[in-house]
Parts: structure tokens; C-alpha cells; sequence
């Protein structure tokens, strides 16, 4: 009798152990709150902090055939709870030019953000009060928005923008992606100290 209590003991102790770890699992796994972010391509005055930095800058990428993209823009967009997730909850759009390999403009127009492919949330920037942030629309922050885009002349493409502003960790360009139709505009332009360009920022506005 007193081996089968202990047993039934034990029994209820790994029960217990492993409801625990599942409950445990469940929580880590449960979506967090969705968040409501706005991007921008900005205008940092002066081409260095503290700027200040407005909407309505620009940045460039390149093809692998010397041609480049230029893009202004700001939108928002509600990412789903839990991470990484699309949400048709997007506004925004810019403007958009081309240039050959010379750097003559072949064509230009304007864009709108149609769908959020993904939301990558990497930490918000690290307090810096010298920053002059006259978008101010939520809280600084780092990460990676992966956007469907469709251009005036009728393209499909694919816009990523990246910050790696103050205290983010490493792997985060800072600047823009994209495709239009076939082609890949995927060389990142960095920012130049002392050049008003190429310069991006996420507010998590919730």
C-alpha cells in the first residue's frame, strides 16, 4: 500500500510537472498586442544628428546593372499581435524615380503601400535627447517593414525599409529595398555624414 501511494504521488508530481511546462509554452507562444507603427524616409537636416529630421526625404537603391531607384514616402501600419505577420491595415505611398547607369532619369511617378508583408520589431533607439524629432508621432524605434508596393505605371514590387538608428543590434541596414516588376533594387545606399539622404525611422505609435 505504501509503494502504490508513493507511486500515485509521483504520478500526480509529473502530471503537475508537465502541465506546467505546457502552460508555460502557451504563454510564451501567445500573441503580445498588435502594434501601430509609422514609417518614414526622412530628411535629416544637415545630413547629421540632431537634425532635426522631418517626413519627406529620400533614399536610393541600386540593380545589379548600375541602374538606380529613387523613393520619398511615410505610411502606417497595424502589425498583428505575436511578431512577424501581414495585415491589409497599411497607408502611404511616395514617389518614385529611375535613373540609368549614368544617373539620367528615365522615369518617374508615385507609389502606394497596398499590404504589409511583415513587421521585424528589433528594440526601440536608444534615448538620445540632443535628437530633434519633429515627426514625434509614438516612440523611436528599430526594426525592419517589409511592404507590397504598386507604382503608377502599373509594377508590382516589394519595399523593405530598415532602421538602424541608436542601440540597435547588428544585421539592420538602415535605408531601403525594393523590386519593381523583375528587377531588384536590392544594393542598400547608405547614409554619408553631412548628406540629407538615405535615412529612415519607425515611431511604435502602440
Amino acid at each position: 500500500m505504501r509503494s502504490y501511494s508513493r507511486f500515485l504521488g509521483l504520478g500526480a508530481a509529473l502530471t503537475l510537472g508537465a502541465t506546467l511546462i505546457v502552460l508555460a509554452t502557451l504563454a510564451a507562444a501567445a500573441p503580445g498586442p498588435a502594434q501601430h507603427v509609422r514609417w518614414d524616409i526622412i530628411s535629416l537636416v544637415g545630413g547629421a544628428p540632431p537634425g532635426p529630421f522631418e517626413p519627406g526625404g529620400h533614399a536610393d537603391a541600386k540593380a545589379p546593372d548600375g541602374t538606380r531607384i529613387r523613393l520619398t514616402g511615410s505610411g502606417t501600419f497595424v502589425a498583428p499581435g505575436g511578431g512577424n505577420g501581414g495585415s491589409s491595415a497599411v497607408t502611404g505611398g511616395g514617389t518614385w524615380e529611375t535613373f540609368d547607369a549614368t544617373g539620367a532619369s528615365t522615369a518617374s511617378g508615385a507609389y502606394q503601400v497596398t499590404e504589409l508583408a511583415s513587421w521585424e520589431f528589433a528594440n526601440f533607439q536608444a534615448a538620445t535627447p540632443a535628437f530633434i524629432d519633429n515627426i514625434d508621432e509614438g516612440r523611436r524605434a528599430n526594426g525592419t517593414a517589409v511592404l507590397k508596393i504598386t507604382f503608377s505605371d502599373g509594377s508590382q514590387g516589394v519595399l523593405t525599409v530598415g532602421c538602424h538608428g541608436p542601440g540597435a543590434p547588428a544585421g539592420i541596414f538602415e535605408g531601403i529595398a525594393t523590386t519593381k516588376a523583375y528587377k531588384t533594387y536590392y544594393d542598400v545606399q547608405a547614409p554619408s555624414p553631412g548628406v540629407d539622404a538615405n535615412r529612415t525611422i519607425f515611431h511604435v505609435r502602440q
